[in-house]
């Protein structure tokens, strides 16, 4: 049987006015008018499959299951005849008896980052292999806005979720611990909140990225990092300002910026430091998104990688999608993140027991590309 798609989750709410107590039909974004109607649609069913090949519905549905007790010969002339026919699963009753939908919601912070991306066909590909279905949430790193799509996703009768949290609060996450249903907390985590996690080793990625680029000779790096209250953003400072101390450089606050991690937003910043005169050599970024977003900027004010400076950025992005500007990154396998993941909400999902929480921290690795490996600058 074929697998199972992924939904890409996005809702239009259409506004109805009342005129001569009447409802004005809804219109689309352009003013055109929609058919609302619900056109009757020529549903292929079990029954019709029994009628053709000669069979009883239980025998057609048990084969469409893949059930053991319908001969293999049986099932593949059934599963057969249903592609040719076009049948299409009823799943909403299949639900409505089980109580189950197969459907797992996977909630991300920006999914126009190719780092998200990844991830995400990463668990569509397993999910599908388990035959479920997904559907992908986008939240802006909103807190609100991620408070919408939980309400949507339970309203949808979600089996389970994956989520990497916006972190400006926990009340979300609590919401969810609330109403029992399962769930993993991905490249993110609440250290004092017991709930199932997959993360990276944050602290030893800020480490490296800083390590390799003093190792290249600089002193000065700017440190372009997330919102504090975010995780791996707190877990990376803590390991950049390590590795400072081990190579015996005063650590300068006026080198640490916060930026917005969202697509976008992260030239302004660039400007404000380059108006203010902050010197530096290297750059170590929150993501390779906003690497390459500062590279753009930099660009602009005729700073070119990596004549002029050197740049390091985080989730090695190009392990899956080619560039060409080959990005020095600290990153960790995202199969393996997106594996641990599923497992953990299965694991929640077939168990009638109240399991411990548990934590999964991957391993990062720094690989080196053409982005870090020009002259250190005379900045003095």
């Amino acid at each position: 049987m074929p697998g199972f798609p992924t939904i890409l989750h996005s809702e239009k709410i259409f506004n109805f006015r009342k005129h001569n107590q009447k409802c004005v039909r809804p219109t689309d974004n352009a003013g055109v008018e929609m058919n609302t109607k619900r056109q009757k649609t020529n549903r292929v069913t079990l029954k019709d499959i029994a009628l053709r090949l000669g069979l009883t519905s239980n025998t057609i549905s048990r084969a469409l299951k893949d059930k053991d007790d319908i001969a293999l010969e049986t099932r593949k002339k059934i599963q057969a005849a249903a592609l040719e026919m076009g049948y299409i699963k009823d799943t909403v009753a299949g639900s409505l008896r089980s109580g189950l939908t197969n459907t797992i919601a996977v909630v991300l912070g920006d999914i126009s980052n190719p780092h998200f991306g990844i991830i995400v066909k990463e668990i569509e590909l397993r999910a599908r292999k388990h035959r479920y279905n997904t559907i992908i949430f986008n939240t802006d790193e909103d807190p609100q806005i991620e408070r919408e799509t939980l309400i949507s996703a339970l309203g949808r009768k979600v089996d389970g979720l994956i989520l990497c949290p916006t972190q400006a609060n926990t009340e979300n996450v609590t919401f969810l611990k609330e109403r029992g249903i399962p769930f993993v907390l991905i490249g993110r985590h609440f250290p004092e909140m017991e709930v199932d996690s997959v993360v990276c080793d944050d602290v030893k990625g800020g480490e490296e990225g800083t390590k390799h680029l003093i190792a290249q000779g600089h002193r000065r790096i700017l440190f372009l990092n997330g919102p504090k209250c975010i995780s791996s953003a707190a877990e990376r400072l803590a390991g950049y300002k390590e590795a400072l101390t081990n190579a015996s450089i005063p650590f300068d606050p006026a080198l640490v910026h916060e930026v917005p991690i969202v697509a976008g937003n992260s030239t302004r910043i660039i400007d404000s430091i380059v108006k203010a005169n902050i010197r530096f050599s290297a750059i170590l970024a929150f993501s390779d998104l906003i690497a390459w977003e500062v590279m753009y900027a930099l660009q602009k004010h005729g700073l070119e990688n990596p004549k002029d400076y050197s740049i390091v950025g985080f989730d090695n992005t190009q392990s899956k999608i080619f560039f060409p500007l080959p990005m020095t990154s600290v990153g960790s396998s995202k199969t393996t993140m997106a594996r641990f993941a599923l497992d953990l909400l299965f694991k929640r999902l077939n168990s009638d027991q109240l399991l411990p929480s548990q934590k999964r921290v991957l391993d990062t690795k720094l690989i080196v590309r053409s982005s870090s490996l020009g002259p250190v600058p005379d900045i003095e």
